[in-house]
């Protein structure tokens, strides 16, 4: 449950602190990185720019990696009851029929869970126990010294001036802080011009399936949650133009065979008031680190969807953030932030490279293409497409390590 505070009152609480921390955004990463700091004993301040708790309704599907979250939270019971398992894989062939079924349990079981939540019960399972947060707060300017961050704020009409020992940004993909600690430095974003329409659809018997379907000018996909069924469809941003019920009839007339779970999901679509459109673009920022700020999640890095990864790569990251800063004070934050960024940036930028990889094999008009990828997936399992993040999940990151590694040397240092 996220609690309406307020700067003022949360800083107080963090006067104490060996690191007066600043988390900005309440979203996945930046409530992940919250809860672990608070669980601790730390005090972050925890700020949003939305005025309220309402956040976007959609599907994620989480790995293994994220287990390390689950379990240093105590939140495992509640996970397990918000989300469903993700057993097997689906995949139709351009014109609807259904080409292979794949069992992911087989491919990720040995690492952990693979789980299907929706974005809210994954928020309420993170803040089980409460969360404090100052909504409808935006970080106006960043100044950073040797020694700390100088921080401006606005809520409401109302403004202030702070000082923290870090700043954890974390306000999304189309973060506006980040743009304040960049400053003129370019960001690498990649814009596939395609986009499509997130809705809810009817749970049916076959909740540990999930299936996409790669067409020829579109994409649609199916992704079990706990008591429904998440369903995208997209294209182009010059055909979706048409609105979504326009660009369902159009689909219909694209497909031979019609499954009745993808009926069922095509109707939601039709049928869903305005459906939440996703523009498929992704970013990547050319540093994280600095002297007392450091970058986190999407803010860090953005990602396209296609590989389902984003959300529990962000949830990673911000574990291995606070571990990290479990042996970090004032002299040795710099330090630790470049030493996180070492560690946690090549396995972030892997998964992203694995996303946008797919994005070019998926998001194609050319029927000539459709046809080879058909061909190409009668012969390639999903165990084989995802052999890079089969290797990220076996060879989790050792923070804990590098942190210890980092405080062995400078005993060094002192004692020479």
């Amino acid at each position: 449950m996220l609690n309406k505070s307020t700067i003022q009152y949360q800083y107080e609480q963090a006067a104490e602190d060996n690191l007066r921390i600043l988390v900005v955004g309440a979203g996945i990463a930046g409530i992940t990185a919250a809860q672990l700091l608070r669980k601790n004993g730390q005090h972050p301040v925890l700020i949003e720019r939305d005025k309220d708790a309402s956040h976007p309704g959609y599907m994620l599907a989480l790995m293994p990696m994220v287990d390390a979250v689950v379990n240093d939270l105590n939140v495992r019971e509640g996970y397990l009851k918000q989300s469903t398992a993700l057993d097997r894989y689906g995949f139709h062939e351009h014109q609807g029929k259904s080409l292979r079924v794949d069992s992911m349990a087989e491919i990720l079981s040995r690492y952990g869970d693979y789980r299907g939540i929706a974005r809210g019960k994954l928020l309420e399972v993170l803040t089980n126990e409460g969360c404090d947060v100052a909504f409808d707060t935006t970080v106006t300017a960043i100044s950073e010294t040797s020694e700390i961050s100088r921080v401006d704020f606005k809520t409401g009409t109302e403004t202030c001036q702070l000082d923290f020992d870090l700043v954890i940004v974390a306000d999304g993909i189309h973060s506006s802080t980040r743009e304040l600690v960049l400053k003129k430095q370019k960001i690498d974003i990649v814009d596939t011009h395609w986009g499509g329409w997130v809705v809810w659809a009817p749970e049916d018997e076959n909740m540990d399936l999930g299936e996409e379907l790669w067409g020829a000018g579109f994409f649609f996909g199916v992704y079990p949650v706990k008591g429904k069924l998440g369903v995208f469809l997209g294209g182009s941003l010059k055909d979706t133009k048409i609105g979504p019920k326009a660009f369902v009839s159009k689909i219909r007339k694209k497909l031979d065979i019609i499954s009745p779970r993808i009926e069922s999901c095509l109707r939601s679509i039709e049928e869903t008031d305005k459906p939440f459109y996703w523009p498929l673009k992704d970013c990547r920022s050319p540093q994280w680190a600095f002297n007392h700020t450091i970058l986190l999640g999407d803010a860090a890095a953005g990602f396209l969807p296609t590989a389902g990864i984003g959300a529990g790569m962000a949830m990673e990251s911000a574990w291995v953030l606070t571990r990290m800063l479990h042996y970090s004070n004032k002299e040795n934050v710099a330090t630790m932030l470049k030493a996180y960024e070492k560690l946690q940036r090549p396995r972030v930028e892997s998964a992203q490279g694995n996303s946008r990889g797919l994005a070019w094999l998926m998001f194609h008009k050319s029927k000539i293409l459709a046809y080879i990828r058909d061909w190409a997936m009668r012969l390639v399992s999903v165990e084989m497409a995802l052999k890079p993040i089969q290797k990220l999940v076996a060879n989790s990151p050792n923070p804990d390590g590098i942190a210890k590694s980092i405080l062995n040397r400078e005993s060094n240092n002192n004692q020479t």
